[in-house]
């Protein structure tokens, strides 16, 4: 009986795929597109702990990947950081560039009907990463 061998994928081609498994979303099965985009998800709202009222709505999100790179730093980076900072880089992360106010309808009990306001993703650039606090 003979074997065929099949040739192994470079881990660079299984990262790949492997990224666009995970930005693919069910039904269209579109390819992710390089850079920062809007991306629709639904969120469901409660009124309280106990989901007293509660409605869903699509709001949208910012997804994607920006640039980023590192290199070993000049010299004069070196000298001026006691030569602990051997290595710069440099990035910028996929962020919100514009918010959108949007109302949910929440449904309470029996026909009664509350509205509520939550933040939604207007507009995404690549900008600097920060550390942000929600």
């Amino acid at each position: 009986m003979s074997r065929t061998r099949m040739p192994m994928a470079s881990p660079q081609t299984l990262l790949l795929w492997l990224l666009v498994l995970a930005v693919t979303e069910g039904q269209g099965r579109q390819v992710a597109i390089p850079g920062c985009h809007l991306h629709p998800f639904n969120v469901t709202v409660r009124s309280d702990r106990q989901g007293t009222c509660q409605g869903s709505h699509v709001a949208q999100a910012c997804v994607g990947h920006c640039e980023s790179s590192a290199f070993p730093s000049r010299y004069s980076v070196l000298v001026a950081s006691g030569y602990r900072h051997n290595i710069t880089s440099v990035s910028q992360c996929c962020t919100i560039s514009g918010l959108s106010k949007v109302k949910v309808q929440l449904q309470c009990g029996g026909n009664r009907r509350e509205e509520l306001e939550i933040f939604t993703a207007r507009a995404c650039q690549c900008d600097m990463c920060r550390l942000s606090r929600y």
